[in-house]
């Protein structure tokens, strides 16, 4: 098995097609034919089923296929690193919704050359965190586990290969804008936030509750609104007085002080749960030196943070 046939099976899945994946190689079709069969051959599986839409993955050509994208992301980094000075150093963070985990990005940036590294931060879903970390898209991604979500997110970890590290855990709080009518009491319960709509992060997936992004998911919310990105949520809070259920973890630098964060009040039906925060990263896998430094941020960066 080689790189070159590595290479030319995930370019083949990217187009879905010999043709296109060849003239995209700059190769004869046939070349690319003839080289994917031999790493076939060689790995004991059939990679892709030729059909008259394209080549599509077999089930063990997809689980190759993932494991290869990761051992090739692997040697592109390797390339960057020392086998081409003149190419910039790529390094990305995955993340749901944090303000602490953006501004710990802008902090790392200033301490490295822009003109040596490509850098790039995505605010995306749960999954896609998982999904990016796994196929070291990103060297890093920052998310939250809890009771209810454990045993799926552990679950993904284990497929992806990685590993969760903790940062802080925090119980639920309600986030609402400062000119809502609640925003004052000293702490709220379900039932005073029954007439204002719960906002939450849509999450791809008939179980999407199970990644969402919010802390108390399974609860019964009788009016619910989901965004995509934090200026939606900020202007949904404004306009609709509209509330999330989070960490309660506020900025220091006064980006948030439009925004509040009340206790949530448990009851019997429904009572409060921890939210473990930290961040993922491969197993067995060094860390680079930016990602090293992007920790001591994410580290620093809670420090100079309230919760609650």
């Amino acid at each position: 098995m080689t790189i070159i046939q590595i290479s030319y099976a995930l370019t083949v899945k990217q187009y879905g097609s010999m043709n296109k994946a060849a003239e995209h190689l700059c190769i004869s079709q046939p070349t690319l034919t003839s080289a994917v069969r031999e790493l076939e051959k060689e790995i004991g599986i059939q990679i892709f089923l030729r059909t008259h839409k394209g080549a599509v993955p077999t089930a063990e050509g997809e689980d190759f296929l993932r494991q290869a994208a990761q051992l090739y992301r692997q040697y592109e980094l390797v390339c960057e690193r020392y086998a081409g000075n003149e190419k910039k150093r790529k390094f990305g963070v995955s993340t749901q919704h944090y303000t602490f985990a953006v501004n710990a990005f802008i902090n790392t940036v200033k301490q490295f050359d822009t003109l040596l590294f490509d850098f790039a931060i995505r605010e995306t879903q749960t999954q896609n965190v998982i999904r990016d970390v796994g196929s070291l898209k990103s060297e890093i991604g920052v998310l939250y586990i809890s009771n209810l979500n454990r045993k799926l997110i552990s679950k993904l970890l284990d497929e992806y290969e990685l590993e969760f590290t903790e940062l802080i855990k925090c119980r639920a709080y309600v986030y609402m804008y400062c000119g809502h009518p609640l925003a004052k009491e000293p702490s709220l319960s379900l039932e005073q936030l029954g007439e204002y709509p719960c906002l939450s992060f849509e999450q791809d997936g008939t179980d999407g509750f199970l990644f969402a992004e919010e802390i108390l998911s399974e609860n019964n919310y009788p009016r619910t609104i989901r965004a995509t990105d934090r200026a939606a949520m900020g202007e949904l809070m404004r306009t609709l007085n509209g509330y999330t259920l989070c960490s309660g973890i506020l900025s220091r630098d006064g980006s948030s002080n439009e925004y509040v964060v009340v206790p949530y009040r448990e009851d019997s039906e429904n009572p409060n749960s921890i939210m473990h925060i930290g961040y993922i990263t491969k197993k067995y896998s060094a860390k680079s030196e930016i990602c090293r430094t992007y920790i001591g941020e994410l580290e620093k960066s809670l420090e100079q943070s309230t919760v609650g």
